[in-house]
């Protein structure tokens, strides 16, 4: 991925941009930033870095996820001890990665830690997983959550056409993909509004179910660790379907370089946004088991919506509202972390440049951001999604525990790097070695799947090879390449950062 005859041209095409951007409608009153520095800036508060990671975990995962939980656990009581010690192990991540967001203060998340302990290889190779299937079917996944339950209490009693679900999903992940290209003020505006929300639809859940616990509905909780038919090798299973409730503590560290006083607010947001989330989701279960058996947990299609009609009546129509709401909010905060990943690696020469650069009036990194939009609609009409996602989750967290285990190695090879948050060292090296057990087991579990995802994870190797070390091309090849480079600039009006 060669850069040089592109670079040469940055300053023309720079000055091209700015100058024919005065005469667009709505640039006047942007003057002032269109002659400013061009680069993204810190605007990533603590009520906002709270609202990122809190907002984009709580998705469709705690309204999904008991199901998928109860089944693989076995009983009530098992559950209950899966959800907390994955809100534990997700507080040991959530630490480390604290640790290493205050260390290395570069945007990027996961490929950023991988990059500065074990090479451009490993870092690339996560990249790949992360561009070619994670992220796309992750937001087609979500986005299909947000399209199922923003048209429920349309078609109720009778159920959604799937081509209306799959067209809402796509109008949902166009929505986001907009917002993100448009502002990070005000995805972060619309972030925090989306995460009082969230907070509204797990109070609609936890108020009704503790006044149901304290009238004595506590029969469910019976024999709570009597199971039926539990496999021990199923439990990982049981902790992909927890993790996945919990996946986004890491996401702030996605956006490093816009927060502000990183050293202080990324730990604070991180331990703030992990005790909400544990707390919220613990009380949810309970609230849910004070109303259904697991008998009709396990039946139910929708959890959150079935105990609402069995608690709420008419009422209930406004649970799939605020659930869709809910994944909207997953959607934007995702999409404005991950797209960080991929400027930060466009930035590091391993994805093309155009990918490394930033609207020059807006301040956002619009190639990075709608990278993923054809990838994901591709994913939500083509891809089985739910296998695509099963089988590749072991994948996300095997690169998380060896991002964790490079925090352990640069402890020990740069024991001189500043670090203004240091956790104990069993947290980071249990966390790994958890990751590591739940991925290899997962082997065992669930061969088939966790083999395909192993085997799109290697085809990274060869790509490794083809696009970053063997990058000489053709000079014709280069100049077809650096116009289609300068087209894009033109055509998204964006520059690379000063």
């Amino acid at each position: 991925m060669s850069r040089t005859s592109a670079a040469v041209n940055n300053t023309y095409t720079r000055g091209y941009i700015r100058g024919n951007s005065k005469g667009s409608p709505g640039v006047e009153s942007r003057n002032k930033d269109a002659t400013g520095k061009v680069e993204l800036r810190k605007k990533v508060t603590l009520l906002r870095g709270i609202s990122i990671i809190t907002g984009t975990i709580i998705g469709a995962g705690i309204f999904i996820s008991p199901k998928g939980i109860l089944k693989h656990s076995g009983s009530i009581g098992m559950s209950l001890v899966i959800w907390s010690a994955c809100g534990v192990l997700s507080l040991f991540g959530a630490l480390s990665y604290a640790e290493l967001g205050t260390t290395i203060r570069k945007s990027g998340g996961h490929y950023t830690y991988m990059l500065e302990a074990f090479g451009p290889q490993i870092a690339f190779i996560g990249l790949w997983a992360d561009l070619v299937a994670i992220r796309p079917s992750a937001i087609a996944v979500i986005a299909l959550a947000f399209g199922q339950h923003i048209l429920e209490p349309l078609f109720m009693p009778c159920a959604v056409p799937e081509i209306a679900v799959k067209l809402a999903t796509a109008i949902g992940i166009t929505a986001v993909m907009y917002l993100n290209s448009m502002s990070v003020s005000w995805s972060a505006r619309v972030q925090i509004c989306l995460f009082f929300c969230k907070l509204i639809a797990i109070a609609i859940i936890i108020i009704p179910g503790m006044i149901q616990l304290f009238k004595g509905e506590t029969q469910n909780f019976e024999n709570a660790f009597e199971a039926k038919e539990v496999q021990i090798m199923g439990l990982p299973l049981a902790f992909y379907s927890g993790m996945y409730a919990y996946s986004g503590w890491f996401y702030l560290n996605f956006v490093t370089e816009e927060v502000e006083r990183p050293e202080k607010i990324l730990p604070l947001a991180i331990c703030i946004s992990m005790a909400i989330v544990t707390f919220c989701y613990l009380l949810t279960n309970i609230a849910y088991y004070t109303v259904m058996t697991a008998e009709e947990l396990l039946a139910s299609e929708g959890v959150a919506v079935t105990f609402a009609e069995m608690l709420m009546g008419k009422f209930s129509v406004v649970v799939p509202v605020f659930v869709s709401l809910s994944c909207f909010g997953s959607m934007n905060g995702g999409i404005f972390a991950v797209s960080r990943t991929f400027y930060v690696a466009s930035r590091e020469g391993q994805l093309p440049e155009i990918l490394s650069m930033i609207h020059i009036r807006r301040h956002t990194p619009l190639p990075a951001v709608i990278v993923l939009y054809p990838l994901a609609l591709l994913t939500l009409f083509l891809g089985d999604l739910y296998s695509l996602l099963n089988f590749m989750s072991f994948v996300r967290w095997l690169f998380i525990g060896i991002s964790v285990l490079g925090l352990i190695y640069l402890r020990h090879k740069h024991p001189e790097m500043q670090r203004t948050f240091k956790v104990p060292l069993f947290i980071p090296a249990f966390f790994s070695i958890t990751c590591f057990f739940m991925v290899f087991l997962s082997l065992y579990s669930d061969p088939i799947n966790t083999g395909i995802g192993f085997a799109i994870t290697l085809t990274g190797i060869p790509a490794y090879y083809l696009f970053i070390v063997f990058n000489k091309r053709p000079k014709w090849f280069q100049r077809i390449s650096d116009s289609i480079t300068r087209f894009l600039q033109i055509l998204l009006e964006v520059v690379p950062p000063e």
